[in-house]
């Protein structure tokens, strides 16, 4: 009852915050949308208490975890185990949870996405593969719903198609070392993106992380006036990650305008969950809007190779931009700065794809030190 208390007075004093500020017709929805990220920040704490257990242990009844408006919804197919009952306690005592009915789990529905994405091809008018977070089936992106429902007989799980425009990739100015994310790249000469990251590994190499359609491995690495960075290291095409070894690097993030110098601290990194509103700070979104593009929605985990993170900017603005590939999908942290949540791959008019960075840190061993 204190966490739901404590849940419902952020929220208050968020909203309280946003219009008290100044009139209605005068009021920016920036401010408001980063105090209601801000007031999910006891929702995110407690789900992540619940994803450590998931991911500890070897149960295959998890469907998936969805923030709710007032509290945490954690969707199991049958009964949750002791330990899984016990994490859900524990998180309680940040914010309200409950356990939700789900007709399929996790694991059921990735063996179905297997099946389609065996089958689909190259050609196929099926260009995404989705799981929603509350276990009721497949959601199929198309550009033909008639020519898909050959593949969604191969599978005896419900599925859902939606006629929809692919996602496509989206390929500051003038940074300086020590490197940092949100800024200009030029990699082979050629290809314009946003770094995303600085992130470490185990033996403290240290890197900066983006999207992997920007360059190959070997590729020199500039800034916009040809101050050398690195050249491209390791890459995950599937997962449209690569990193750029670089020694000269910070735990630091553009905002702003495309020209801005304002940086603010990168305080590790955290999942994605479900609803979650986050922002991304690519270099030509900051340039043509004025800032990071927020109130990006996150509505599905892709269940095919690129496994991808899809959300939406609920004010129907373009979620991204070309060159904003590569560049750092964030949310803020309740120390202040803000908490890596991934790098953009594509978009398609109000929707994003990006890649989370627990794949990144799965794939490379990279983390964020705090």
């Amino acid at each position: 009852m204190t966490a739901r208390r404590n849940l419902l007075l952020v929220a208050a004093m968020a909203v309280s915050t946003a219009v008290g500020a100044t009139p209605a017709a005068h009021a920016a929805p920036e401010p408001t949308v980063w105090q209601q990220m801000l007031a999910q920040q006891p929702l995110i704490h407690a789900a992540d208490v619940i994803q450590a257990e998931v991911l500890r242990g070897t149960d295959t009844g998890f469907a998936g975890i969805s923030l709710e408006q007032d509290h945490v919804a954690l969707w199991w197919q049958g009964a949750a185990p002791a330990k899984i009952t016990d994490a859900v306690e524990r998180a309680e005592a940040k914010a309200p949870v409950t356990i939700e009915q789900a007709r399929y789990s996790n694991a059921e529905l990735r063996a179905a996405a297997a099946v389609i994405e065996a089958r689909r091809g190259e050609k196929s008018p099926v260009h995404a593969i989705k799981i929603p977070a509350d276990g009721s089936g497949l959601v199929l992106g198309t550009t033909s719903a008639a020519a898909t429902r050959q593949l969604t007989s191969l599978v005896d799980v419900p599925v859902r198609t939606v006629v929809e425009e692919p996602l496509a990739p989206v390929s500051r100015q003038n940074d300086s070392p020590p490197w940092k994310g949100g800024a200009t790249i030029v990699l082979g000469g050629t290809a314009a993106c946003t770094s995303g990251f600085s992130v470490r590994t185990g033996d403290n190499a240290r890197y900066l992380l983006t999207a992997g359609h920007c360059g190959n491995p070997g590729a020199r690495v500039t800034d916009p006036t040809g101050e050398f960075i690195g050249n491209v290291g390791a890459k995950q095409s599937d997962h449209d990650i690569l990193l750029i070894p670089t020694g000269n690097v910070v735990n630091q993030q553009y905002l702003g305008n495309g020209d801005s110098n304002t940086t603010t601290p990168v305080q590790g990194w955290g999942d994605v969950y479900t609803n979650e509103i986050l922002c991304q700070s690519g270099v030509t979104s900051a340039r043509e809007t004025g800032g990071p593009v927020c109130n990006i929605k996150v509505l599905f985990f892709y269940a095919d190779r690129e496994d991808l993170v899809e959300g939406e900017q609920m004010n129907g603005q373009p979620a991204a931009r070309p060159g904003d590939s590569g560049g750092p999908v964030y949310g803020p942290s309740s120390n202040g700065g803000v908490i890596a949540k991934g790098t953009v791959t594509r978009t398609a008019g109000a929707r994003i794809g990006f890649q989370d960075f627990r794949t990144a840190s799965r794939d490379f061993g990279v983390y964020i030190p705090l």
